[in-house]
Formats: C-alpha cells, sequence, structure tokens
C-alpha cells in the first residue's frame, strides 16, 4: 500500500475561499517569509555597527535559511495532524518575539541564534501556502496558489527595498523592530479572519517525520520538482546574499537603501507569478518548469558582460537581469507546487515540506557558496556559480520531460 494511501483523508471545514480570505492568506504569507530576508540589504551596515567581517555577518542570512530548512523539514508536517489554524497563529506569535529578539540583541552571537529562530518560525508561511491549496478547487488550484505565492515572492523581494530603507534613516535594529510589531498584529488579523482545518492524518509525530522519507521515494515527480527547485535556489541565494556586499564596495559604493531597491526589479518577476500559475493550468506545469529555468539560466548569464560595461550600464543590466531570473525562478517554483500539491491531497503539508525542504537547503548552500565565491573570484563567481545552478536545474526538467 502506498503512503499516500495510509492515513484517512479528511475534508476541511467548508469555507467559501472569498477574495478577502485570498487576500488574508497572500498577505501573511508575504509578511510572514519577509522575516527571513530584512537583514540581506544590511549587512554592510551591519557588519560596521558590530564590528564584524563581512564574511562572518555572511552567517546571517545563511543560519536564517538553515533554520528554515529546519523547521520545514521537523515542524511543517505538523500541518497534517493537527488543525493548521492553530500551528499557524502560534508559529507567528512566536516570529514575532524571534524578531524583537533580533532587535535588542547586544552581540553579534545573540544576533546568530535569534537569526537562526526567525527562520525556523517563518515558516509558517508554508503552513499557509497548503491552507490556500487545500480550499481551492482543483481546477483552479495553479491560479489561486499562484495568487498566495505572489504575496509570498512579493514579501521576499520587496523586504529587501524595506529593509534597505528603513536600515539607513534609522539603523538596522528598527528594521527588525518593526517588523516584529507587523508580525504580532498580523497574528491579531489571523486569529479572526483564518477557517479552521481538521487533521488529514492521525499519525503520531515520529510516524509523520518516517513518511517524509516513504513520500520521496515514492514520488518521483516530487523528487524531480525538489531537486530542480533546490538548484535554482542556489544561485537565487548567491546573488541576493551578496548583492549588497558588491554594492557596497568599488566601483559602485552605494548604501543599503541602494542594494534593497534592487528587490523592486526583482517585484516584476513576482508579480507575474499568478500567469505562471495559469499558464500552469493550461499548458502543464512541465512546460512552465522548462522555461522558467531556461529564462533563469539566460538572465543570470548576460551577467558576464558586467564588466565591460560603464558602471551605470552595469547598474541598469543587474536590474534586467534581476527581473529575468526572478520571473524564471518564481515561475517555476509556481509549477512545481502545482506538481507537488497534486501528488497526494491528504499529505499536502508532508509534500510541501520535502519540496521546501529541499529548495532551503539550496537557498542555505547558495548563501554559503556565494560568500566564498565572491571571496575568492569577485562577481564573476557568483555569476558562474548561478549559471551553473541553473543548467543543472534545466538539465534535470529536460530529462524529466524526456522520460515521459
Amino acid at each position: 500500500m502506498s503512503i499516500a494511501h495510509t492515513t484517512a483523508t479528511v475534508i476541511p471545514i467548508r469555507t467559501t475561499l472569498t477574495s478577502p480570505l485570498i487576500f488574508l492568506l497572500a498577505a501573511s504569507t508575504g509578511l510572514s517569509v519577509a522575516a527571513l530576508y530584512y537583514s540581506q540589504p544590511t549587512l554592510g551596515v551591519l557588519a560596521t555597527d558590530l564590528h564584524a567581517s563581512n564574511q562572518a555577518v555572511g552567517w546571517i542570512p545563511t543560519l536564517t535559511q538553515f533554520g528554515y530548512a529546519l523547521g520545514l523539514l521537523f515542524l511543517a508536517p505538523l500541518g497534517d495532524r493537527f488543525d493548521r489554524r492553530t500551528i499557524i497563529v502560534v508559529k507567528s506569535l512566536l516570529l514575532a518575539m524571534a524578531l524583537l529578539a533580533i532587535a535588542a540583541a547586544p552581540s553579534l552571537s545573540v544576533l546568530l541564534g535569534a537569526s537562526l529562530a526567525v527562520g525556523l518560525l517563518a515558516t509558517v508561511a508554508q503552513d499557509i501556502v497548503p491552507a490556500a491549496a487545500t480550499l481551492a478547487p482543483a481546477a483552479h488550484r495553479g491560479r489561486i496558489v499562484g495568487t498566495v505565492m505572489t504575496g509570498l515572492l512579493l514579501g521576499i523581494l520587496l523586504s529587501r527595498v524595506v529593509g534597505g530603507l528603513v536600515a539607513e534613516a534609522l539603523g538596522w535594529r528598527a528594521v527588525f523592530g518593526g517588523a516584529a510589531v507587523v508580525a504580532a498584529f498580523t497574528t491579531a488579523i489571523l486569529v479572526r479572519g483564518l477557517p479552521s482545518f481538521k487533521p488529514t492524518s492521525t499519525s503520531p509525530y515520529p510516524a509523520l517525520l518516517g513518511s517524509l522519507f516513504a513520500l520521496w521515494k515514492e514520488h518521483r515527480a516530487l523528487r524531480l520538482a525538489a531537486m530542480a527547485q533546490g538548484l535554482l535556489s542556489i544561485g537565487f541565494s548567491a546573488f541576493w546574499s551578496t548583492l549588497a556586499v558588491m554594492l557596497h564596495g568599488a566601483p559602485f559604493h552605494l548604501g543599503s537603501a541602494a542594494a534593497g531597491s534592487f528587490g523592486l526589479a526583482g517585484a516584476v518577476g513576482a508579480l507575474a507569478a499568478p500567469f505562471a500559475g495559469r499558464l500552469a493550468d493550461r499548458r502543464g506545469p512541465q512546460f512552465v518548469t522548462r522555461l522558467g529555468a531556461g529564462l533563469s539560466v539566460a538572465s543570470f548569464g548576460i551577467m558576464f558582460a558586467m564588466p565591460h560595461l560603464s558602471t551605470g550600464a552595469q547598474l541598469v543590466l543587474l536590474a534586467l537581469a534581476t527581473v529575468g531570473f526572478d520571473l524564471g525562478v518564481q515561475a517555476t517554483m509556481i509549477a512545481h507546487q502545482t506538481i507537488v500539491y497534486g501528488i497526494a491531497p491528504e499529505a499536502r503539508s508532508r509534500l510541501n515540506a520535502i519540496f521546501m525542504t529541499t529548495m532551503f537547503v539550496g537557498m542555505a548552500a547558495g548563501g554559503a557558496l556565494g560568500a566564498q565565491a565572491l571571496a575568492a573570484w569577485g562577481w564573476n563567481g557568483i555569476v558562474l556559480l548561478a549559471v551553473a545552478s541553473s543548467l543543472a536545474a534545466l538539465a534535470v526538467r529536460i530529462r524529466a520531460a524526456s522520460a515521459q
């Protein structure tokens, strides 16, 4: 008997998926996941304030992403066992407390520990996305998941803009203090607006964790989706975790606000997420994965031309490339999630945990490898890493298509 059928399927409490509820799901997802990225445009300022090296502060985004991967692996499966509403509300409240701890951190070591906790608790975003997929009618799941993911992606990208602007105007501690207030306010709204869900599994927690390996082994589509998205995430994270440091130095000498403003360029790509969901509904998600991975390869690749351009032209090319690869990575993720959520409806939280854990392991690896590549080979090292990992993701999707 397959693992997908070892637990009884229970339909969630009937709730009309209204436009305000979709907006709440999208907004709370974005505001939660934004906590992972507020630090990235502030690293240059933060290093100066704490008298730490660039390599030392580079561990902040790495530990945050690693904490997110751990939270996905060990906490996200609980969504199949308990009421998702309770899990979402509790984790959102604890996230507010962890952000406040960063704002008050007296040293880099405390800040690193709090960053790990933020990563663990920001996985509340990945409790909300399966909730949206569960409430959505099957025929429109791609579109609705795409809409909610637009909130998540805008949270990722615009958090860099907000973080950069606030850090430059008020200091990096104000960034995290404000984020803590926003997280607390979001929690209060979720308490009032989020419907309840009945569990889809009665398995004890150890059995839920054990089933993750069985799901991975059983479903080839899950393995391919997770591996391809994890590879794309390496280049994505390497770029964003080193951009502020690169722009802080010669020849640009730009501050945290300028680095954060590149999030606006990436937001253009994120806004296309619902269209990626609709295209996946019409043409099939496999087509969208190949299209998105190919666009990522091309967008990262054009950055090899930067050393041959003037400073102003380099910034223009960098912005255009950011639009392109963000669109490619996000479209691919929407298509992959459409594939994953269609595998076993009663195991959506666990399937999402496997997929997103692999993705954020790639994110953490990209942050660590990006810091080393920038130190050793400069910006071309980042571009080479991003192109190579995106090409590997495209190869996975092409191989998947040829095997069908």
